[in-house]
């Protein structure tokens, strides 16, 4: 994938706060780079950032459009699953020169054009400016975008060593459909937020078990933030549950991973570091 300097922004789930937009802009502009705003990112359809077909169309347009370096989804929140396996089929032939970026929801679209050749980027999205130090997050996304700043990747990744990253939730909803990705001889980093730690246990099971996981060179482990009290103390916390999934599994656990639901999210392409 090449530098970019015209990034379209598009909501594939839940709308953006427009009330951010001015602040990013102002960041794009700061980095040079051109930012187009899709209309698209502000409708509204209960949960949704318009219809499926309009969150799709905004999508197809945008990768169809020889203008655009690169596709930055909005935001996550609920959506990108339900446009995810249509967004891979009949690529336009523009598509896969962009690279795409976004977390979260957003990983059933990285996922899906990943699988079709495309470049994707697990990194910051524009509604991370309503976090605390959320500037710092999207200067992160545009310096990689921009000029693929090694300083903004995640610093565990290693040269020649495949990786993908996802939300847990996403993957253990990903694994089985059409988007799954393959994940076979990757460096695979997952996080997490809102889910109690019943949930993170359930989800790790259901992914462990998976015979493409349990073919990954080593799974990591981000911050899983904002977990919520159970009634019934679950027992055992993050880091002792990886593991003791990993070691049932056979899987290699590689430890921590700076990525999550923050503004300190560090940068993932995927595919192997070339330097």
């Amino acid at each position: 994938m090449g530098k970019a300097s015209t990034i379209a922004v598009v909501a594939p789930g839940r709308a953006l706060d427009a009330s951010l937009v001015p602040l990013v802009q102002a960041r794009a502009e700061a980095a040079g780079a051109e930012l187009i705003v899709h209309p698209q990112c502000f409708a509204d359809d209960g949960h949704f950032a318009g219809s499926d077909a309009e969150r799709l169309d905004a999508l197809r347009r945008v990768m169809a459009d020889e203008r655009v370096d690169a596709v930055w989804f909005a935001r996550g929140g609920y959506g990108a699953g339900r446009i995810a396996e249509a967004a891979m089929a009949d690529l336009p032939e523009a598509a896969r020169g962009k690279a795409y970026m976004g977390y979260s929801d957003a990983g059933f679209l990285l996922a899906a054009l990943h699988k079709v050749g495309c470049a994707v980027v697990h990194g910051p999205m524009p509604q991370d400016a309503a976090r605390e130090g959320g500037e710092e997050a999207l200067d992160r996304a545009l310096a990689w975008l921009m000029r693929r700043d090694e300083a903004t990747l995640e610093p565990g990744l290693s040269p020649g060593l495949p990786a993908m990253a996802f939300n847990l939730t996403v993957l253990s909803h990903l694994v089985g459909t059409p988007m799954a990705p393959t994940l076979t001889g990757v460096d695979l980093l997952i996080e997490d937020v809102g889910e109690y730690l019943y949930a993170t246990d359930r989800a790790l099971l259901h992914v462990t078990g998976q015979e493409e996981v349990r073919g990954v060179a080593r799974l990591r482990h981000g911050r899983f933030s904002d977990v919520p009290e159970n009634d019934v103390p679950f027992g055992q916390g993050l880091d002792d549950m990886v593991k003791s999934w990993c070691e049932l599994s056979g899987i290699r656990h590689g430890g921590s991973a700076d990525i999550g639901h923050d503004a300190a999210n560090k940068i993932v392409p995927f595919g192997p570091r070339t330097a």
